[in-house]
């Protein structure tokens, strides 16, 4: 599925359709298109890994805090950690969904004073469309969605430390 290169004068690393191939086989990147049941339990699995560790430096650090009160601080840290994840995700797939939807693609032949533009053919715009709204556009909504229910999670922790 990755470019030909005798047709195109953009470096192989550097092609749209190659950047979101290399994305997709990272790690991170990878969970981040998943399942749903995948995604979910992924992103469980991560919460409890940061909640743990969180836990361990809360304790280890407070001197005189209630059990409630360094329980919702530590739901609140994860949060904050775990929405620090899904920025990097929302920039990484949106960065790659962008230089697939448009129809020039900016490209370094062997360093940063020498960019140039490629215009894209209609074949190479036709497919990088493509697969830009119909395998990436409904990932990059389901990161924001997950991160508006962190960050409303992240404020529903905050009014309980404030008022406790």
């Amino acid at each position: 599925m990755s470019i030909n290169k005798n047709n195109c004068p953009v470096p192989f690393d550097q092609q749209p359709l190659n950047e979101y191939l290399s994305l997709k086989e990272s790690c991170l990147f990878s969970w981040s298109i998943s399942k749903t049941k995948t995604f979910i339990f992924g992103l469980i699995s991560i919460f409890i890994c940061i909640l743990i560790s969180v836990n361990f430096f809360l304790v280890f650090f407070s001197y005189k805090c209630s059990i409630f009160k360094m329980l919702i601080l530590n739901f609140a840290i994860s949060n904050i950690v775990l929405m620090l994840v899904f920025i990097r995700l929302y920039l990484g797939w949106s960065y790659v969904v962008k230089r697939l939807l448009s129809a020039t693609v900016f490209y370094e032949e062997s360093g940063w004073y020498d960019g140039q533009v490629w215009v894209k053919t209609s074949d190479y715009l036709i497919q990088d469309r493509l697969v830009g709204i119909y395998q990436i556009l409904p990932f990059v909504l389901r990161i924001k969605y997950t991160f508006l229910i962190l960050g409303f999670n992240f404020l529903l922790s905050y009014f309980f430390y404030s008022h406790i």
